[in-house]
C-alpha cells in the first residue's frame, strides 16, 4: 500500500492512504538512503510504501520503502553538526514567514534560506507578516527590503493575520499545491494558518518581550489538509539555518542576481572577494547588489554559522551609505 506522510514524531510516521485513511506506521529495520547523511530517514511530505499490521489494539503499518522525492529541504541536525535533518520533502513552495522587530528577521538567515531553497529547486515566496504592528521606522524598514528581494525576482507578500489583510491572494497561491511555512519562532506561522483555515487551532506564540523571541509551539513538521485544495506544512520555528554541503564555487550560482553577472568577471573560478574585474564587486559598488545580499554571500562562503542570528539590515545600510558617500 502507498500513501503519504503527514507527520514524523521520530519513531511514528502518520501516513495518509490512497482512500484517505491515517494509519500510524514504524519503520521496517534501518534505512540507508544514498548519500544522505540524516538524522530522519522519513520525513513530511514523503511518498511510502507500507504494510499493514492489524493487532487487537489497533491496525498500524511498516514503511519499507520510500518513493524517489522530487526535492526536500534540509537544516543542519541541532545536535551532530556533521548531519541534516531534512525538514520536509515534495514541496511546490515554501513560505519564509518575516517579521521586521516582532521578533527581528535578519537578512542573513532571509538569505540563508533562500539560497537553500534555490539549491534544493524550491519555489521561495517572501511574507512580510504582521504589517498591522509597524510604526513609520519598521514600516521603511520592510519597504526597503521588500524592493531588495522583488528587483531579484521573489514574490513578495504583505500579510496581517490579526485584519485579514492579503490573506485571500496568499490562498490563491496554494491551489493544488503542496506549501511549506517557516521562519522563526514568533513570526505568526500558526496565526496566520489558523486564518486561512480557523478549524486547525493550532496553538499560537507569545512573543518574550525580553529576547523580542517567540516560544517554540510547533515541534515536529506536520502536513494539513485545508479546505481550499490545498496543503501546508507547518515547520518548528528554526533559529538557525545551516547551508548544507555546498562547494564555495557553487554558492554564488544560489544568488540569482549573482549568477546573471558570474559570466562577465574576468576569472571563470571568480569567487568575487578580491579578484580583481569582478563584475559582481563592480555592479555593488554602482548599488545594483544589495550590500546585506553580499554581506549573506561571504558568511556563507566563510561558513560563519554563528553571527548570522545577530545581524540586521540597519546596520547593512549604514555599511551601504558609508560606501556611497
Amino acid at each position: 500500500m502507498t500513501g503519504l506522510v503527514y507527520k514524523s514524531t521520530g519513531s511514528w510516521y502518520t501516513v495518509k492512504s490512497e482512500k484517505g485513511d491515517f494509519i500510524e506506521c514504524r519503520m521496517k529495520g534501518k534505512f540507508r538512503m544514498k548519500g544522505i547523511k540524516s538524522t530522519n530517514p522519513i520525513a513530511v511530505g514523503d511518498i511510502v510504501d507500507y504494510e499493514l499490521e492489524e493487532t487487537s489494539d489497533a491496525v498500524t503499518g511498516t514503511i519499507y520503502n520510500i518513493h524517489e522525492r522530487k526535492n526536500y529541504i534540509v537544516r543542519k541536525s541541532v545536535n551532530l553538526s556533521k548531519q541534516i535533518h531534512i525538514i520536509a520533502s515534495n514541496i511546490d513552495q515554501v513560505f519564509l514567514l518575516i517579521t521586521i522587530d516582532n521578533p527581528p528577521t535578519t537578512t542573513s538567515f532571509i538569505d540563508r534560506f533562500l539560497v537553500t531553497a534555490e539549491a534544493y529547486g524550491i519555489e521561495a515566496i517572501l511574507i512580510f507578516n504582521k504589517i498591522d504592528t509597524l510604526n513609520e521606522q519598521t514600516l521603511d524598514d520592510q519597504l526597503y527590503l521588500q524592493h531588495i528581494y522583488t528587483e531579484i525576482g521573489y514574490k513578495c507578500l504583505r500579510i496581517s493575520s490579526t485584519e485579514n489583510k492579503g490573506v485571500d491572494q496568499l490562498k490563491e497561491m496554494m491551489i493544488g499545491k503542496v506549501s511549506m511555512f517557516s521562519g522563526h519562532s514568533g513570526v505568526g506561522k500558526s496565526t496566520l494558518v489558523n486564518a486561512m483555515e480557523p478549524s486547525l487551532h493550532l496553538k499560537t506564540t507569545v512573543i518574550s518581550e525580553q529576547s523580542k523571541q517567540g516560544q517554540h509551539t510547533t515541534t515536529f513538521a506536520e502536513m494539513y489538509d485545508l479546505s481550499f485544495d490545498a496543503r501546508i506544512i507547518d515547520t518548528p520555528g528554526i533559529k538557525g539555518f545551516g547551508i548544507v554541503d555546498m562547494e564555495p564555487s557553487e554558492i554564488s550560482g544560489y544568488f540569482p542576481e549573482f549568477f546573471k553577472l558570474k559570466d562577465q568577471c574576468k576569472f571563470n573560478n571568480c569567487l568575487h572577494k578580491e579578484e580583481p574585474h569582478c563584475a559582481i564587486k563592480a555592479a555593488l559598488e554602482k548599488d545594483e547588489i544589495a550590500w546585506s545580499r553580499y554581506n549573506s554571500y561571504l558568511k556563507i562562503l566563510e561558513g560563519d554559522d554563528e553571527h548570522y542570528r545577530t545581524d540586521t539590515y540597519g546596520e547593512d545600510r549604514a555599511a551601504s551609505d558609508e560606501t556611497r558617500k
